[in-house]
């Protein structure tokens, strides 16, 4: 079994030339790729920090507006002893208005 010889029809330096040329490029994608990597890790690594600052702002949050919702609750529970002490007070002094009337002889 003999081969047939291959014959290359370009001069060996040009080829050497372009595959070095290619080799270059495919070195500066993979640098800009790794960059870009970085960059991407970066910003991961910041959206991870900012969501943990939104989670403690949240939890700030829930507290303040549990503390809303108990005085508010507190709040209801005052107004409704307010009407029975206004009562109160008016017939006192109602009544001792009407103890300072003096009384008519008949």
């Amino acid at each position: 079994m003999s081969q047939t010889p291959i014959t290359v029809k370009y001069p060996l330096e040009e080829v050497l030339g372009e595959l070095k040329q290619s080799i270059k490029d495919v070195n500066q994608k993979v640098t800009t790729l790794q960059k870009e990597n970085n960059d991407l890790k970066v910003g991961q690594t910041e959206l991870k920090t900012e969501v943990r600052n939104l989670k403690e702002d949240v939890k700030e949050i829930k507290t303040v507006q549990n503390s809303l919702i108990n005085e508010v609750s507190n709040l209801k529970g005052v107004k409704s002893l307010i009407i029975p002490i206004v009562v109160a007070v008016s017939t006192a002094l109602l009544t001792l208005l009407v103890r300072l009337i003096p009384s008519v002889p008949r």
